[in-house]
């Protein structure tokens, strides 16, 4: 019981951390090519996990979990980045929130075929109805959308949902900040090659925004949030604490409205309301 509420806490922090993930691919798109902005994301986090591993001295993973880690890496270091930051040239952050709404769903999909897990059929309704919310709120916003814009952000959710659950099923024996820093550094060469072949043609038209877009999401959502968001999928499970990503958009509207004195309507609140009411009733059934 003490390890899934640990389990639950750990994965509401991560989500927290996350929220703010597209709208900083959001400002950093606007300054840095696509391609460029995940390896360099991908390349700064990386070292840093290298650095930590080294310091810590953590073993290396084993022959068998290497085919697992590049389904992690291909998922959540290389897919959701990339294809998210492509999807950003075309739609807005806000758009995007309807796809961030399928997420939990996809996270559980894999979480029974990955992870072995075998939530209860009452599961499956609160986790839809939940998704749909998310995404009819999302939609009501009357946000643009485009046709290739959304394909790219189907296609990010997809591999997404793949990366969380096979990374909660290796937390389970290596850990949560080992699971994501091993899959930066499985990446590095790579990423350190596209990074160098997309350089920017020059520096000096770069935003301030851009950099902190950089900055946001090379510590915090390649690094940091996933320290929070592995551990609490592998204590409180795949599927119920993948649910808690139904909050996402909520909490960066809320936090919006903190830092940035946006308004907060009544609808947004009363939806909000349903969503924790379908957390709460997935997590009992899962």
């Amino acid at each position: 019981m003490q390890s899934s509420t640990a389990g639950w806490g750990s994965g509401l922090l991560g989500v927290i951390i996350f929220s703010g993930s597209l709208p900083a691919t959001r400002m950093a798109v606007d300054g840095f090519d696509p391609f460029f902005l995940t390896s360099a994301r991908a390349v700064i986090a990386g070292l840093l996990g290298a650095v930590l591993l080294w310091l810590l001295r953590q073993k290396r993973p084993t022959s068998s979990d290497l085919g697992s880690m590049m389904i992690v890496a291909i998922g959540v270091v290389v897919g959701f980045p990339l294809l998210t930051a492509i999807a950003l040239q075309h739609v807005t952050s806000a758009h995007s929130v309807i796809f961030i709404g399928l997420l939990p769903l996809s996270t559980a999909i894999f979480g029974v075929i990955r992870g072995g897990e075998r939530p209860k059929p009452a599961f499956w309704i609160f986790s839809v109805t939940g998704s749909l919310l998310v995404a009819g709120f999302a939609f009501s916003q009357g946000s643009a959308g485009s046709l290739k814009g959304d394909l790219f952000m189907t296609a990010a959710i997809i591999v997404c949902g793949l990366g969380y659950a096979e990374g909660a099923s290796l937390s389970r024996r290596l850990g949560g900040w080992q699971v994501i820093s091993w899959a930066l550094v499985l990446s590095l060469p790579i990423m350190l090659v596209m990074a160098a072949a997309t350089l920017p043609v020059t520096w000096q038209n770069i935003s301030v925004p851009a950099w902190m877009g950089l900055g946001y999401v090379s510590l915090f959502s390649m690094m940091i949030g996933f320290v929070f968001w592995y551990r609490g999928l592998a204590l409180g499970g795949i599927a119920g604490v993948g649910q808690l990503q139904l909050l996402q958009p909520f909490f960066g509207l809320f936090l919006s409205a903190m830092l940035l004195s946006e308004a907060v309507d009544l609808s947004m609140i009363g939806v909000a309301v349903l969503v924790v009411g379908c957390v709460a009733g997935a997590k009992r059934f899962v």
